[in-house]
């Protein structure tokens, strides 16, 4: 018997080495790579071929789609650009301002859809107002050279001959320096669009389905502790909207100190004296893109409304210490999110995009969405990829390769918790600026279950930090979608970027730390090792 048990737990460790080197080197699509274990399981005789395809399809699969015919319906009536217009319309044009309105926004965005699909939004209103800046620039950067252009060059030399005499030709060290007016204004650029790329990864963060790790974190975590109730939208959004704002203001004093000098006066002042023929015209360009949208639509305020109502449901349904409206039911534990999720975007389809009343006979209604507009959102390959992820888990825990890296992991039970968590929380941020987001999670989710379990530390308390710092690979363009995205504009460098997403990734794990280590404990019950994790340890052994 010993010998079998051997020999289906080196199968498995052969199928995670092999799906992990897929993930990791990209030689095949993600979404390829995590179909390997659908295959090499049932040939090697570790799972039946029907007991991997059901851990394919889960839960928060329905989850992630009625989130995703929510966010179809945004996107095609525009709803995500009259919010970022009327935010950028609040902050005002001074930069700093500038940079903070968008950030705001882009925060606000990402908490509902993805973060790719947010950054790809946001900038290209972000890049219509910088051409206008650039535009207005290049006309009168003579004007009002007293109230902007007495800044500080790179070493911090203020530098008041900047704007009267710019040589161009000194300067051959960037070709793209012709574009800009000032090297303030490719400054201004520059921190614009690295804010947009990271405000999207602060704002995945915030919600459940904010980003697919997030949505990774949850399933495989009430996959392995079914008894555990303690994740839900409401608690999730409670922990880390704390952390999501201080990280938003963090950020932003970081990318302002980095690219517009420290001067915070200058850059954000509320004042309308002091305004610049160029923040005039650049306001003035916000407010026409905000007419061209005409005055709010029907499908939009719909839209709007779905929007309210999914996030109350969402709250409401078990917020912990109030009885929610799942209290209704005879039956306990069949709803959960998904369940709203999937009814609300089933209605989309349904509900017509035109008041039905005065024409309802003349022509056909058609609806708020079609699967079309829903398939052009839904990311299949993130799906497929999460379901790879349990598929492996299952092995895992079937062939009895978790329970033997949990005793290879015994040595490190001298350490205190939030040791581990440190040291949990640098090595996911090192591993995913190389690798993508949703594969490093997977393959480290199991074993610091597994680390969790041996050293009979709460698993929240090292899945939680692990999971949010897996979000801040943003010093490369591979690291995450967002940034290439940003990238492809052509603004940022390389090296801006590892300068700044290094400031941000350091920002992240501190907060995160800071986080469970205080709100953390009380939200979760993090101190004591809880019930539903022994329960999972003995019937392992058994």
């Amino acid at each position: 018997g010993y010998q079998s048990l051997a020999l289906c737990e080196s199968s498995c460790a052969y199928v995670l080495i092999v799906t992990a080197v897929y993930w990791v080197s990209e030689a095949v699509p993600l979404g390829a790579a995590a179909l390997v274990p659908a295959f090499l399981y049932p040939l090697f005789g570790v799972l039946r071929s029907s007991e991997v395809a059901s851990e394919y399809f889960k839960d928060t699969t329905l989850l992630l789609m009625g989130v995703i015919c929510l966010a179809a319906s945004i996107e095609k009536w525009n709803l995500h650009k009259r919010i970022a217009l009327r935010m950028v319309m609040i902050a005002g044009a001074k930069p700093g301002m500038l940079v903070l309105g968008f950030m705001c926004c882009t925060v606000f965005l990402s908490m509902w859809l993805s973060n790719t699909s947010t950054t790809a939004m946001v900038m290209p209103i972000a890049e219509a107002v910088l051409q206008q800046l650039i535009y207005t620039g290049i006309a009168d950067s003579h004007d009002d050279s007293d109230t902007v252009e007495t800044q500080e060059d790179e070493n911090g030399n203020i530098n008041p001959f900047a704007a009267i005499d710019i040589p161009v030709p000194k300067k051959p060290k960037i070709r793209r320096d012709s574009l800009y007016p000032t090297k303030r204004d490719h400054m201004i650029c520059k921190c614009l669009s690295l804010s947009i790329t990271y405000a999207a990864t602060i704002g995945g963060l915030i919600t459940i389905t904010g980003t697919s790790t997030n949505l990774i974190f949850a399933e495989q975590f009430n996959n392995r502790y079914p008894e555990a109730k303690v994740i839900n939208f409401g608690t999730w959004f409670i922990f880390s909207l704390p952390i999501a704002l201080i990280m938003l203001v963090l950020t932003w004093i970081w990318l302002h100190c980095l690219f517009l000098g420290c001067n915070f006066t200058e850059t954000c002042s509320w004042s309308k004296k002091r305004k610049t023929k160029r923040e005039i015209l650049s306001e003035k360009r916000i407010h026409e893109e905000y007419q061209k949208l005409g005055p709010i639509s029907y499908p939009e305020v719909v839209t709007g409304l779905f929007f309210i109502l999914m996030t109350l449901l969402w709250f409401t349904r078990e917020p912990g210490f109030v009885p929610g409206w799942t209290s209704l039911f005879e039956k306990k534990g069949y709803r959960t999110d998904a369940t709203v999720s999937v009814l609300l975007g089933f209605l989309l389809f349904l509900i017509p995009a035109r008041k039905p009343w005065p024409s309802a006979f003349s022509n056909p209604l058609a609806p708020m969405i079609t699967w079309k507009d829903f398939l052009r959102l839904m990311p299949w390959e993130i799906v497929i990829l999460v379901g790879g992820g349990y598929a492996l888990a299952a092995g895992c825990k079937v062939s009895g390769l978790s329970m033997w890296i949990g005793r290879q992991l015994e040595p490190m039970s001298g350490l205190p918790p939030w040791a581990v968590t440190l040291l949990a929380c640098l090595l996911v941020s090192a591993v995913t600026e190389f690798a993508s987001n949703p594969a490093t999670l997977t393959v480290f989710l199991p074993i610091l279950s597994a680390l969790s379990e041996t050293l009979q530390i709460n698993p929240l308390h090292t899945l939680i930090p692990a999971t949010m710092c897996v979000s801040f690979g943003v010093m490369l363009p591979v690291g995450n979608p967002p940034n290439a995205i940003v990238f492809s504009y052509g603004h940022v460098q390389i090296s801006d970027m590892v300068k700044a997403g290094f400031g941000v990734n350091l920002i992240g794990v501190l907060v995160v730390m800071l986080a469970i280590t205080t709100w953390g404990v009380p939200l979760f019950q993090l101190t004591e090792f809880p019930a539903w994790a022994v329960m999972r340890n003995v019937t392992g052994s058994l």
